[in-house]
């Protein structure tokens, strides 16, 4: 071994020698045989052989730089070193595979140089390489990742597409084999295939023709790996958010159309229709649209009927094989589930109204297998039949409804009648679980259908004999069922029926059959070895017929109803005096924890919008504010203008005064005394303009604040009323707590509990109050600030209105000084006027021309 890894190392250039040692290691490691073994021959030497292989493998491997080595040498792309490469390291993964994908997975680039081998040219190396990433990819999720994220999902769908999809060969199967091996409980890579567009291209993989007749052992296999490929994306054991969108993108590409065509198709090898049947559930299992869908898909016969009618033909019949009644089941249940509208249109299919006597309903199908010979129809219909009762009390209700015609002659009796009738008969052990599967599924969570059962006066007695009766094993799950039933009506009992209360089945049992044994007797159903196996997933999967004992759906309702039907077993009727009780207590205290938790959020509302209209207000004021300051500054230049005019005006009097002469002077003198008194009336004007809107501004103000602050004394008002009311109640609370306490019988925990969880209800409502007290003192607070605004702007008010008041004074006294200068102005200037106009008129005269007298007189 260590001269042949030596060759490796030292004759890298030489092709031919560095290929046959290749081949010769491959031949040591690797455990296949070429030739069969004779049948007879030791099976001992087999596994000495692969022990050897084991071995070897360990030795080449123990120094990791081998391996690295061969990473190396596949960078290669002569066919004489690359191919045996890849056969010798895929035998070393087939003998080691941990240990080799932890050395490839920490060499640089180790995975890509393999991912190459998939674009390789030749077809022997291109699916060698196949083979090696699938022994690459098996359980190692880091590996996986890395591999879909180097393009592996579009180059793997390519070569199947270039294969020939379904009717390709083995390369196709090899394809699909590593598909399943990159997406199988992997959801890193199941988003990356659904986000990738993947779910499309496959679309045309189950696109089958008419011809059906060349299903060949090949084909048949690459279709049954296809659709275990779309059952990964859609499997029960994947998360929800992820499960639901592949659903909703096969629905939308139209895969699931594609695969209902195959489900009615004509000539499909059973194995292909048992797994498409399986494929079909879990693409639409809680579903609402594609389980729309598939109630709307008709089989192609004449008259057409639904598929879930013909399916269910299938399950019914004791001639069909039974892994296909199997699936026919799931596809069911998966059709039912979180379902309400086709578990009411199943329902409705039993209804006198709604029965057609010339077609077969689902109902009638299931009322048919529910009653023949066959025991595996009886548990399979029961179960059909339970499932379109899960979580749906209505349905329940309406279930109750149904009438059976048994005989001629004989009145009809109530499904439920019949139901406990059959099991009274003592059949066969799979029909009487099946029907008490139907029966505990059916009154659970359902008190009407609990009075229904226990008002026959047969069905109580019935039920304490099979549970005090010592049977065989056999009968012990029987037994643990009727003693679920039992439970189930002592349970969902509302105390209608005076003969079966509550407390008078508990004191049945403590008579009959004994508390202790009944809860043994009830803990046989968790005991038994497939009830564990029916609760690991939700697809029925049983080797013979005689295992289908359990459905998934009702070991949940088991493990939820076990414990609280002992407890309740358990318990004294004053015990249940008390808790009920205290459930009414409590009860009443959660309604006022309510009332006053809506009162809360109301005031914490109420309290919200008055903190908006205190900061809008602010705003507002600050707003006025700004208004006024820029008011004040306009009247401030307004009377520096009128001071400036007026000693102008002072200034221009004096010059006027002094000189005796001048006619163009006084002219000039009274343009300005115009422009002066035009200027001063203007002004007055705008002092008027202003005077006026400050005093608007001001009473508006003014009456705004008004408002608000009633607005606020009377919310005030209601806050204080609402706190002390709300401390009344507090009050009472505690009052009744402490009675509540003194009535409570010491040492019941469930009592303390309650009691301790008043009290913190309490605390809690006392910060609340003291939280509204804060917030009603925050508001008087503000509601002073208010007040104190309103004082500031009557101030400021006032002090307008009297320099208004100084500003029409001295505006007065201008007026006056004007007039008595204008007196003054003329007394002087009109002598001398006087003396010009008669000199004008005498020079007039002179020169006037003659005739003309009585014209210039």
């Amino acid at each position: 071994m260590g001269h042949l890894v030596h060759i490796l190392k030292t004759d890298s250039s030489d092709s031919e020698i560095i290929g046959y040692t290749l081949d010769t290691l491959y031949n040591i490691i690797s455990n296949d045989e070429e030739e069969e073994q004779d049948e007879s021959e030791d099976e001992n030497s087999q596994k000495q052989g692969d022990d050897l292989g084991v071995q070897f493998t360990e030795i080449y491997i123990k120094d990791s730089e081998n391996v690295t080595l061969l990473l190396t040498l596949l960078e290669e792309f002569d066919f004489h070193v690359r191919w045996p490469g890849v056969k010798l390291l895929t035998a070393l993964l087939k003998n080691q595979c941990a240990q080799v994908q932890g050395i490839i997975l920490v060499s640089p680039m180790g995975v890509s140089r393999l991912m190459d081998l998939l674009a390789d040219s030749r077809e022997v190396i291109r699916n060698d390489g196949l083979l090696l990433l699938q022994q690459l990819t098996k359980g190692n999720a880091a590996i996986q990742k890395i591999v879909a994220f180097e393009n592996a999902f579009e180059r793997l769908l390519d070569i199947i597409t270039e294969e020939g999809t379904s009717d390709g060969g083995i390369v196709v199967e090899d394809c699909l084999l590593l598909l399943l091996n990159l997406l199988k409980n992997n959801s890193s890579n199941q988003n990356f295939f659904k986000e990738g567009s993947y779910i499309q291209r496959m679309r045309p993989w189950f696109e089958v023709g008419d011809d059906n007749s060349g299903w060949s052992a090949q084909k048949v296999t690459n279709l049954h790996l296809m659709l275990q490929l779309v059952r990964v994306l859609v499997s029960p054991v994947n998360s929800p958010g992820a499960t639901s969108s592949c659903q909703k993108s096969m629905y939308q590409c139209g895969l699931l159309q594609q695969l209902c065509t195959i489900l009615m198709a004509t000539g499909v090898p059973a194995d292909i229709l048992t797994e498409t049947i399986n494929t079909v559930s879990e693409v639409i299992r809680g579903s609402q649209v594609n389980q729309d869908y598939f109630a709307s898909v008709n089989a192609p016969s004449n008259p057409p009927r639904p598929a879930i009618v013909v399916l269910l033909m299938s399950m019914v019949n004791e001639r069909q094989p039974f892994v296909l009644r199997c699936a026919v089941l799931y596809c069911f249940q998966c059709f039912l589930y979180k379902n309400q509208k086709g578990q009411g249109e199943i329902v409705a299919t039993l209804l006198p109204s709604t029965i057609d006597a010339n077609s077969i309903s689902a109902g009638q199908l299931l009322c048919g297998g529910l009653f023949s010979a066959d025991s595996l129809s009886n548990w399979c219909a029961a179960v059909a039949l339970a499932h379109a009762l899960q979580d749906n009390p209505t349905q329940k209700e309406q279930l109750l409804r149904v009438q059976l015609a048994t005989s001629l002659g004989n009145p009809p009796v109530s499904l439920l009648q019949q139901c406990t009738n059959i099991l009274s008969q003592g059949s066969k052990v799979q029909t009487r679980v099946g029907l008490l599967m139907l029966l505990c599924t059916w009154i659970s969570s359902c008190p009407i259908a609990v009075t229904h059962f226990l008002h026959n006066q047969d069905n109580v007695p019935f039920l304490t004999a099979q549970i005090s009766e010592n049977l065989g094993e056999d009968e012990r799950l029987v037994q643990g069922l009727c003693a679920l039933l039992l439970g189930i009506c002592i349970y969902y009992n509302d105390n209608s029926l005076e003969n079966y209360t509550k407390e008078k089945l508990k004191q049945l049992i403590e008579r009959r059959i004994g508390k202790e044994n009944f809860v043994e007797k009830l803990g046989f159903i968790t005991k038994h070895e497939l009830y564990s196996r029916a609760a690991q997933k939700p697809q029925p999967s049983f080797s013979s017929p005689e295992q289908m004992l359990f459905d998934h759906e009702f070991t949940k309702l088991v493990k939820e109803l076990e414990g609280v039907i002992t407890k309740t077993v358990h318990k004294s009727s004053e015990e249940e005096k008390k808790e009920e009780e205290v459930k009414k207590t409590l009860e009443q205290h959660d309604s006022i924890v309510t009332q006053y938790k809506e009162l809360i959020r109301e005031q914490d509302t109420e309290i919200k919008e008055l903190k908006e209209k205190v900061s809008a207000l602010t705003s507002q004021n600050e707003q006025m504010q700004t208004t006024i300051a820029q008011q004040m500054s306009q009247i401030q230049q307004h009377k520096d203008q009128y001071n400036v005019l007026k000693i102008k005006l002072g200034k221009d009097n004096q010059q006027s005064s002094g000189q005796a002469e001048g006619a163009h002077v006084n002219g000039l003198q009274l343009e300005e005394l115009e422009e002066l008194r035009r200027q001063n009336a203007e002004l007055q004007t705008q002092l008027a303009d202003k005077d006026t809107l400050i005093t608007s501004l001001v009473s508006v103000r003014q009456v705004r604040l008004l408002y608000i602050t009633s607005r606020l004394e009377l919310e005030l008002e209601m806050l204080r009323g609402q706190t002390q009311s709300q401390s009344a109640e507090i009050s009472q609370l505690r009052a009744e707590k402490q009675d509540l306490l003194r009535k409570t019988v010491p040492g019941v925990p469930l009592l303390m509990a309650a009691a301790q969880q008043m009290s913190s209800v309490l605390s809690v409502m006392q910060e609340e109050v003291k939280a509204l007290l804060e917030s009603r003192a925050s508001l008087e607070q503000q509601l002073a600030s208010a007040n104190s605004t309103v004082a500031i702007l009557q101030t400021e008010k006032d002090k307008l209105q009297n320099e208004v008041v100084e500003s029409k004074k001295e505006q007065d006294e201008l007026l006056c000084w004007q007039l008595q200068e204008k007196k003054k102005y003329f007394c002087k200037s009109l002598p001398s006027q006087v003396f010009r106009i008669k000199f004008f008129l005498c020079n007039l005269s002179a020169c006037k021309p003659p005739g003309n007298k009585r014209k210039y007189k």
